[in-house]
C-alpha cells in the first residue's frame, strides 16, 4: 500500500470513528420557538431525530410568486447543460432550474388545472413535485430550517404541520400520517427541456432576491465518501456507495433501484418490476448541481426517467438505432420524457412510474428491503 493510499485510508477511518460518535451521542437541540401553532402532540417520528439546519423558519426562502420567461430570454443566463425540474400540464411545460431551486428549495406555483409545489433538496439530491391540494384545502409550503435523516423538512402555513420532502408525508402536526399526492416531472438538462418543449416556460432569476444563482454552495458534495453526517446520524447500507445516484421504483412490495454506475453503459433498460414491465431511459449531458463551483462546469450526471412500456393495453419492445429511441411493433420514435414524437403513435405519452432520483444513502433509508438492479 503506498503512503498516499495508507493516508487516505487513515483519514477515513478517523472521519468514521468520529462519525460513530456523532451517531451514538444524538443529542437534541430541537429549536421549537416560532412553531406555537404546530401540535407537537402529534408526530410519527421521534422529535429528536429531527435536526436544526442551519437557517431558521424561512430562513430559506420559497418563491411564493414566481415568474417565468421564455426559452430565448432564458437562454442568456441558462447554459444548456444545466438541470432543470419539468412539470407538464394540459400540454404546457415548465421548466425550474436547479441554480435557483438550490437557494429557495420550494416554489408555490400552478400550472394548468394544478396547483403544485416544487420542491428540491440538494443534500438528498431530491427534486419532487406535489399537489398542493390536500383534504379539500390548498396549501403552500414553506421550509422549516430543520432536517430529517439529511432531507428537507417542509411547513404548509394553513396548519404549521411539518412534511418531510422525501415522502410528501407530515410527520408533525394536525396532519401528521397524511400524505401530499406526488406528480410526475423529470430533472433533465435546459437543452433536453427545449428540445422536447420549444414553447415551454422557465422560472426567471429575477426572483426578487439577491442569491448567486449559478454558484453551488454545495462544492463537491456529490464526491463526498459520506454526507453531511450532523444531518444523517443513522448507519449506511454497504451495498452501494453513499453518494451514488439512484433511480427508485416502487410498485405494490416491490421496490427497486437502478443505480446510475450501471445505468451509464445503458441507455435503454427493459424489465419487470412487480406488475410493471418498465422502461428506463437514460441520457447524458447534463450537469452535477452540487459538483464545482460554478453549475455549469460540473460534471456529467445522467437524465434517467422509468416509464411503463404498455401502451393501449399492448406491450412494446423498445431499441435504440443511432441515437433514436423506436419500438419494435409501430417503429414510432420516443424522446427521453417517453413521448412519440413520430410514427403511427405520435403524440402517445408513455406512463412515467419512478419516484425520481436521488442519492442512494437516502433511498436505501426509507426503503431499506429495496432490490439494488444489477447488483450481485
Amino acid at each position: 500500500m503506498g503512503k498516499s493510499t495508507a493516508l487516505r485510508v487513515s483519514l477515513f477511518v478517523l472521519f468514521y470513528l468520529a462519525w460513530v460518535l456523532v451517531v451514538s451521542a444524538k443529542p437534541s437541540f430541537l429549536d421549537m420557538s416560532g412553531w406555537e401553532r404546530t401540535d407537537f402532540s402529534r408526530a410519527t417520528v421521534v422529535l429528536d431525530d429531527i435536526v436544526e439546519g442551519g437557517p431558521g423558519k424561512d430562513g430559506i426562502q420559497s418563491i411564493d410568486q414566481p415568474k417565468f420567461e421564455t426559452i430565448g430570454s432564458a437562454e442568456t443566463w441558462l447554459d444548456d447543460r444545466e438541470p432543470v425540474v419539468v412539470f407538464t400540464s394540459g400540454g404546457k411545460s415548465k421548466a425550474y432550474p436547479l441554480q435557483i431551486l438550490i437557494y429557495h428549495e420550494i416554489v408555490n406555483d400552478q400550472l394548468g388545472e394544478h396547483k403544485i409545489s416544487v420542491t428540491y433538496c440538494p443534500l438528498c439530491n431530491a427534486a419532487m413535485v406535489f399537489s398542493r391540494w390536500h383534504k379539500g384545502e390548498l396549501l403552500d409550503f414553506g421550509t422549516t430550517g430543520k432536517v430529517y435523516t439529511s432531507n428537507l423538512v417542509m411547513y404548509d402555513r394553513q396548519s404549521e404541520s411539518w412534511w418531510l420532502q422525501f415522502t410528501g408525508e407530515s410527520i408533525v402536526g394536525a396532519y401528521a400520517g397524511d400524505s401530499l399526492q406526488l406528480l410526475p416531472s423529470q430533472i433533465v438538462s435546459f437543452k433536453q427541456f427545449k428540445d422536447a418543449y420549444p414553447l415551454g416556460k422557465v422560472l426567471s432569476n429575477k426572483t426578487g432576491f439577491n442569491k448567486k444563482y449559478g454558484i453551488n454552495p454545495y462544492v463537491n458534495y456529490d464526491s463526498r465518501l459520506i454526507p453531511i453526517v450532523w444531518f444523517y446520524r443513522k448507519p449506511f447500507d454497504n451495498r452501494l456507495a453513499a453518494m451514488e445516484r439512484v433511480l427508485g421504483v416502487n410498485d405494490n412490495n416491490d421496490t427497486v433501484i437502478f443505480p446510475f454506475s450501471y445505468l451509464n453503459t445503458r441507455p435503454l433498460v427493459q424489465t419487470r418490476v412487480g406488475d410493471l414491465d418498465l422502461l428506463i431511459i437514460s441520457k447524458l449531458g447534463m450537469a452535477s448541481s452540487v459538483d464545482d463551483r460554478k453549475i455549469s462546469q460540473s460534471k456529467d450526471v445522467l437524465a434517467a426517467v422509468a416509464f411503463s412500456r404498455t401502451v393501449q393495453g399492448r406491450l412494446l419492445d423498445f431499441e435504440l438505432k443511432g441515437n433514436v429511441i423506436k419500438d419494435k411493433q409501430t417503429h414510432s420514435t420516443w424522446n427521453l420524457f417517453g413521448q412519440a414524437v413520430s410514427g403511427e403513435l405520435k403524440g402517445i405519452q408513455l406512463k412515467q412510474v419512478d419516484r425520481g432520483v436521488y442519492f442512494s444513502f437516502v433511498w436505501l433509508n426509507f426503503y431499506p428491503d429495496s432490490i439494488i438492479f444489477g447488483h450481485r
